[in-house]
């Protein structure tokens, strides 16, 4: 039992992600909205809890995620329902209870949870970016999912990434592939993990999945589903590979790459990068999932998506000292020693004309609010001091840059700041950005001080 004596902490396996590392969250969102909004994916908001079956069909009830990792509750009104652990099953939920029309495109981003051993990059909740397509079965479209994340991870710096593709084969020829990797696993159950060796009848494709040396070293000879493949799904991985090949994105078959669910068909793919852990390095994937609609009550209809974790993929640009993101500075902090009306009333005159700013409270000294104006790393301070106000000016300050200090009427703050801004910006990038920054602590704040 937690001491209540003790100040309160984020549960176990999850963090907290503030400002200015949130900054670098926002930005990656953005990027990736402004992505895939461009090829005519629209944003979609699903509940974060959803009814237990929701995930018990859609994801299946011998995965690992549904069986050991799942959050289940039962709500007040005796309801059976469970945190999203996965973003694809209830964005299918949502196709087939709103019926939108086809092909549907949609992406999101969200929260999920399970409960899992914390470690690098894998959290009980983590985070999410994903879109899914639904409507069509025609392999171009394998190309066009596949090729979009691709084109984001690359985009956002990474260099070192492998992408492995597979295909499961569909309801004709998968249940063939499935009796002869059984038939293969009976005569070697002995040289499987215990768990394998008791589950793979149930799920047989899971222990092509394990990490573990001697599952490794067992299924190294098992049969391939690339060579059980019906001539529908060979026709369309092949169109698959064509695609990918023309778009210039590299790939590699993967004979054991069957995910962690039971809704996958036919494609499935999935990234990893090289600066990771090689067994935490998967950074994002997915697949097509043809009957998962008809799974959820809906009318038989294909689909195929893709889930990236935001965290994992942070971790992999930090490995190769990628995606740094600097957070967005104020334009003006408004230095007000008269008593911070001028002060409350300069910074939403700011803000309505689309500019940054801030200021400080408390009627702090002359010198205290220009330190926290330096900290903020504000571009201008606007000063209002006795003297401004008798003449209804205000001085406008750079905080980033040497620069002669100017008297602009109190009326005008907003274009004036506008302009100094733009200037001084002009100005740090002409010096490729290695403008010096004023010390916190300067001689001219001890000046002020004295005003």
């Amino acid at each position: 039992m937690a001491d209540e004596t003790q100040p309160a902490r984020a549960p176990t396996g999850t963090r907290d992600v503030l400002f200015p590392e949130s900054a670098r969250w926002e930005a990656l969102v953005a990027r990736f909205a402004s992505q895939v909004e461009a090829a005519g994916y629209g944003l979609a908001h699903t509940p974060i809890f959803e009814e237990t079956r929701v995930f018990r069909r859609g994801i299946g009830e011998g995965s690992d995620v549904v069986g050991k990792e799942m959050y289940e509750f039962e709500d007040r009104g005796g309801r059976s329902l469970a945190l999203r652990p996965e973003g694809t099953a209830p964005v299918v939920r949502a196709f087939v209870q709103h019926r939108p029309p086809v092909p549907w495109k949609a992406w999101y981003v969200t929260p999920a949870f399970r409960y899992e051993r914390p470690q690098a990059g894998r959290y009980r909740q983590h985070h999410q970016l994903g879109i899914e397509a639904l409507g069509t079965g025609d392999a171009d479209l394998d190309v066009e999912v596949v090729a979009l994340a691709h084109d984001f991870l690359t985009g956002v710096g990474l260099a070192h990434l492998e992408l492995k593709l597979h295909s499961m084969g569909d309801p004709t020829c998968r249940p063939a592939y499935l009796d002869a990797l059984r038939d293969y696993l009976r005569t070697r159950r002995g040289e499987l993990c215990a768990e394998h060796a008791e589950r793979m009848e149930a799920n047989p494709l899971r222990v092509l999945d394990c990490k573990r040396a001697e599952c490794r070293a067992t299924t190294a000879t098992a049969p391939r589903m690339l060579d059980h493949l019906c001539e529908a799904c060979r026709d369309h991985f092949d169109r698959v590979r064509d695609g990918l090949s023309a778009l210039e994105v590299p790939f590699v078959v993967d004979d054991r790459l069957v995910r962690g669910f039971d809704y996958y068909t036919r494609t499935t793919f999935e990234f990893t990068a090289s600066s990771l852990d090689a067994a935490q390095n998967g950074v994002g994937g997915g697949g097509r999932y043809d009957g998962l609609v008809e799974v959820m009550g809906g009318q038989p209809t294909p689909g195929i998506g893709f889930g990236i974790g935001i965290e994992r993929l942070l971790l992999a640009c930090d490995a190769e000292d990628a995606f740094d993101v600097a957070p967005p500075a104020l334009d003006a902090f408004v230095v007000d020693v008269v008593g911070g009306h001028v002060a409350r009333d300069l910074t939403t005159r700011l803000r309505r004309a689309g500019l940054r700013a801030d200021r400080a409270f408390d009627q702090r000294s002359m010198k205290a609010q220009l330190k926290a104006a330096d900290r903020s790393g504000a571009w201008l301070a606007v000063i209002v001091g006795p003297d401004e106000l008798a003449t209804g000016e205000a001085t406008l300050r750079q905080l980033r840059a040497r620069g002669d200090q100017v008297a602009v009427a109190l009326g005008d703050v907003e274009l004036a700041v506008r302009r100094a801004v733009d200037a001084a910006r002009g100005s740090e990038a002409g010096r490729d950005g290695k403008a010096g920054a004023r010390g916190a602590d300067g001689d001219e704040d001890d000046e002020e001080e004295t005003r």
